[in-house]
């Protein structure tokens, strides 16, 4: 245990502690500064909240470390409404969401930038500087030359807007604060003050300029911080696992490491003098030893930001077993891995647990080249010798000598126990397919079903908002899409054409999913005929049932239902390239009243991750409110020459097979639009108000008089559109 002396450089050092700094040995400073009181030097704390009191101490950070800020600028919160819903039928929803900008303090000396910042202990930024919601971040570093922000000058006014030259902090804009409860988050940053490690040397220059460090280079760590306490204190708490000599040399201080000093090459003292009043002044013989008892202490352990816990607080014990004594605890503030704390917290022990050793040495003269905190040997004592403290005496130079013990080589593993650390996703441009889907069923069957699948490469993708884009190019607002992806993709090759009556055992298309970590599962035949793994493909709604994995977020799928909700007029227009996305609950269905004529309009995308705002047409637009095209169109002769022209109808939203039932028709009436000629300029028209048109004789005649080869075109006329046709031959 080690002390530092003041009372021999008082008259040469200023600064600081003016006339009291002297040699510091130890962990213990001595009492003419600080005499009897507890130490309270920069501690390690519980990565504490940031704070916003005016007057508050600004830390000093070196290499890289994790600390709180003080916020020292901000604005109120800003509100947002955004209007969804309100359709016919559905309820109008009014959602608000708040942001804010304010300024926090770092550091209160230049730095060289910030990495990851966490909110409320989530990751806010990310490695690649991302951030993981809204708004705007700018670093000011703190150098001679820092600008003054744009945002602070515009609210507060150019001429009370100071540059905060000097300080380093960090502005953001419009932050999002959903995520926080609607409220400024309590922030811990990153802070990058130096490029790679730093030692207890340039941590010391840092406080003492003139200060010469010597080997104290050879200390280094990742990170230390500094957010309270005298310079006295934390020098003390450096001395608790680094312990140092301090000496005035050349009329500056000089700090040097005080372990494990090689015994070779150090000067020796005179052979000691006799002197002095009393035995305490080693009279006869002009020295004395003292042996102290064993200390109480058994174990040491030393507190510290774990850096491969994102800089958690963690604790490491010195080796060996626990006992009976106390455990001394050092709180260092410094960025370690898990083994150099064990190492520091080994050493510390070693000299925590040794008795100390002591020698009252008098000499007649002494060489000016050695002062307090100078190693020495002596010709009474094996060993080196540390110079604590001199006396000048009327009969010679009284000094007071410490033993210092050589230090054993320690190397130990340790474990920094487990952390969840958050995943840290930098987002990925968002993807989109907009499309119709087939009337369900359920409701009245009178608005488009507009339905996205929205989705990204990576899981940093948070969502995009989205928006219908009119031919005049302004935008309509219709929410967001969640942060949930939807599985989508592309086809690489097209599937061939078949029947939609079959189940088609024969095609299978390949897909290129929009991410490698999407997957895709087959089903057995009764997961199919309920309706499992059903997708867009192009223009057509098919089921697969089968899905092989080809390689990274490729897949071939085969077993397939063609023509699905009546999308069979699609079987044959499929080519490579097309998109493809799974029918699932993730995708966000849109507001058709707001979107409008969805054949006109483009639904848009832009997530933070979109350089460029993402559009998408709707494919398939009017396919929800078109009626079904009828089916098992047949012309037959009648026994008086005339012919008769049948059809089975279909209804929207009728999907099931309900025995001894007819087909629900699901329109306002039934009516039919037959037409002869030309299947988009039929030269004939009839409408009937059922599926069957009888010809007359002498009309049939004139149709195959004028036929060339046409036939008949049929089509359901519904509430809002025509079906697709069914055409039917005219016999011969």
């Amino acid at each position: 245990m080690a002390t530092l002396i003041l009372s021999a450089v008082g008259t040469v050092f200023g600064g600081p502690l003016g006339g009291a700094l002297g040699a510091l040995i130890g962990r213990q400073v001595d009492s003419a500064v600080i005499g009897g009181r507890k130490i309270e030097g920069p501690r390690l704390k519980e990565l504490s909240v940031q704070t916003s009191s005016y007057g508050s101490a600004l830390p000093l950070h070196f290499g890289r470390i994790r600390a709180s800020g003080t916020v020292i600028w901000a604005t109120e919160l800003v509100e947002r409404r955004e209007k969804s819903g309100g359709g016919k039928g559905r309820p109008s929803v009014t959602n608000f969401s708040y942001s804010a900008s304010f300024a926090v303090a770092v550091a209160s000396r230049p730095i060289a930038g910030i990495g990851r910042i966490w909110a409320d202990g989530n990751l806010l930024r990310g490695e690649a500087g991302d951030l993981k919601v809204g708004g705007q971040l700018r670093v000011y570093t703190g150098h001679g030359d820092q600008p003054v922000d744009p945002l602070l000058a515009q609210a507060e006014g150019m001429a009370r807007n100071p540059a905060y030259r000097g300080l380093a902090y960090v502005v953001f804009e419009d932050l999002e604060l959903a995520d926080f409860g609607n409220r400024i988050p309590s922030l811990t940053l990153e802070v990058i003050a130096d490029n790679g490690a730093v030692s207890f040397a340039e941590v010391i220059r840092e406080m003492l300029p003139e200060a010469k460090t010597g080997d104290l280079a050879q200390t280094p760590v990742s990170g230390f911080t500094i957010d309270q306490g005298a310079v006295g204190d934390v020098l003390a708490t450096l001395a608790d696992v680094t312990p140092m000599a301090c000496a005035v040399k050349d009329d500056a201080l000089s700090f040097s490491l005080a372990e494990a000093v090689p015994s070779v090459g150090l000067p020796v003292l005179p052979p000691p003098a006799a002197g002095g009043d009393s035995a305490e002044d080693a009279r006869a013989d002009g020295w004395s030893r003292r042996r102290d008892a064993l200390p109480s202490v058994r174990q040491c352990a030393v507190r510290y930001y774990d850096i491969t816990r994102d800089y958690q607080p963690g604790m490491q014990r010195s080796i060996g077993r626990s006992g009976p004594g106390d455990v001394s605890i050092i709180e260092l503030p410094a960025a370690l891995t898990a083994a150099e704390a064990r190492v520091l917290a080994d050493k510390a022990a070693q000299r925590l647990t040794q008795a100390r050793d002591t020698l009252r040495y008098r000499i007649s003269e002494i060489d000016p080249a050695i002062g307090p905190g100078a190693m020495v040997r002596t010709p009474v004592a094996d060993g080196v010798w540390r110079i604590d403290q001199w006396e000048w005496q009327s009969d010679g130079v009284m000094l007071d000598l410490t033993a210092v013990p050589a230090s054993s080589p320690t190397s130990s593993t340790a474990d920094s126990g487990r952390a969840n650390h958050p995943a840290d996703l930098v987002p990925s441009p968002t993807e989109l397919v907009a499309f119709e889907i087939p009337w369900d069923g359920v409701g009245d069957g009178t608005s488009p079903a507009i339905r996205v699948a929205a989705t990204a490469l990576t899981g940093g993708w948070a969502g995009a908002a989205l928006f219908a884009r009119r031919p005049d190019d302004t935008m309509e607002a219709l929410g967001s899409t969640g942060k949930r992806r939807a599985i989508a993709g592309v086809a690489l090759n097209a599937l061939a054409n078949a029947s939609p009556l079959l189940f088609d055992a024969a095609s299978s298309v390949e897909v290129e999913l929009a991410s490698p970590d999407f997957a895709l599962d087959g089903v057995n035949w009764t997961q199919l005929m309920q309706g499992a793994n059903k997708a867009v493909l192009g223009r057509e709604i098919i089921q697969f049932a089968a899905a092989e994995s080809i390689s990274a977020g490729v897949w071939r799928l085969s077993g397939i239902l063609r023509g699905r909700g009546g999308t069979e007029f699609a079987t044959s227009l499929h080519q490579p390239g097309e998109l493809f996305a799974l029918l699932d609950d993730s995708l966000v269905a849109l507001d058709s009243a707001v979107i409008g004529d969805s054949a006109a309009n483009d639904i848009v995308a832009i997530g933070r991750g979109d350089t460029d705002p993402v559009a998408c047409p709707i494919i398939n637009a009017g396919l929800t409110l078109r009626p079904l095209a009828p089916v098992h169109g047949r012309a037959t002769l009648t026994s008086d020459g005339g012919l008769a022209v049948n059809w089975i109808r279909r209804g929207r939203g009728a999907w099931s097979w309900l025995d001894e039932v007819d087909t629900p028709l699901n329109e306002a009436t039934e009516l039919w639009e037959i037409g002869f000629g030309p299947e988009q300029s039929p030269s004939l028209l009839w409408q009937t108000a059922s599926p069957v048109l009888v010809i007359a004789p002498t009309m049939l005649s004139e149709l195959r008089a004028g036929s060339a080869g046409h036939g008949f075109v049929i089509r359901q006329v519904g509430r809002q559109s025509r079906s697709l046709p069914l055409l039917v031959d005219l016999p011969a």
